[in-house]
């Protein structure tokens, strides 16, 4: 239940003991209904959030106080634990993403995203501090993808463009959806989906440093989400024709980061089970 005072919503048992979506699925008849329950009370969240902080999270202002900002803070954590609670749902019932959950936990990585931004929460992008400052005008050179390092894909990677002078600046896939000239576009959305897999992937794996971990999926997450909006001025994300199996990569990809943040943010409290 919320209300709009209340930012997010949790699950409690018939006796009114807090509990999460992923444990009252184990063993129920109607775990469909409860998982379709919980996206659909997620979306009214969002809709919640949007009127109360559409200002911040579209970078009109940035919060007026302590107040707002500890309201930001419990905004982008409720939606982080709902995400993952989601997506740890599916897991237990063996079921798949489909397009509404995809567009639904985008919009709630994205608002989590951008709440965590005015709070300096958000840890460095791949290969920050490695990238040439860019001029102004217009610069001419080669969209790449990068990887931080191949041998570690957990580190992820991101967009830059290279010059012939051999310098690399940093680029967005937005900028080459929108904003260039000879780009293949469908080979750049596939080779971004395949890099936010690799890390969602590797995200486990043994020597995986979370913080990295965490910056690589922000990162590749944020230029994904931006890139696929319904328009500049909307949350709402889209999948082209071809591309719906990106909607369980995301919410995938947005569990896996609040997994890997858990392990260091002390407020940013789940239960598995």
């Amino acid at each position: 239940m919320q209300t709009d005072e209340q930012i997010g919503f949790y699950w409690v048992t018939p006796e009114g003991a807090a509990t999460t979506l992923q444990t009252l699925v184990v063993g129920d008849d109607e775990a469909d209904r409860l998982i379709a329950t919980h996206l659909e009370a997620l979306d009214d969240a969002l809709i919640i959030a949007a009127g109360r902080f559409g200002e911040i999270l579209g970078g009109g202002r940035g919060p007026s106080g302590e107040a707002e900002r500890d309201d930001l803070l419990e905004l982008h954590r409720a939606l982080d634990r709902l995400c993952f609670e989601y997506a740890a749902a599916l897991e237990q019932t063996g079921s798949a993403a489909d397009l509404r959950a995809g567009k639904i936990v985008g919009t709630a990585a994205l608002f989590s995203i951008l709440a965590r931004q005015p709070l300096g929460l958000l840890g460095p992008a791949p290969l920050d501090g490695e990238l040439d400052d860019p001029e102004l005008g217009v610069v001419g050179g080669f969209g790449e993808f990068h990887r931080v390092d191949p041998d570690a894909p957990w580190k992820g990677g991101r967009w830059v463009v290279r010059t012939e002078a051999g310098q690399r600046f940093p680029l967005t896939l937005s900028m080459m959806m929108f904003d260039s000239s000879g780009v293949n576009k469908e080979g750049a959305r596939k080779e971004h989906r395949e890099a936010l897999h690799a890390v969602v992937s590797a995200a486990r794996l043994p020597g995986a440093d979370p913080m990295t971990v965490a910056c690589a999926l922000d990162w590749l997450l944020y230029d994904w989400l931006m890139a696929h909006r319904d328009g500049p001025d909307s949350a709402e994300i889209v999948f082209p024709k071809g591309y719906e199996d990106a909607a369980a990569l995301v919410v995938s990809a947005a569990a896996a980061s609040v997994a890997a943040r858990a392990t260091f943010d002390p407020g940013l409290v789940l239960r598995r089970g």
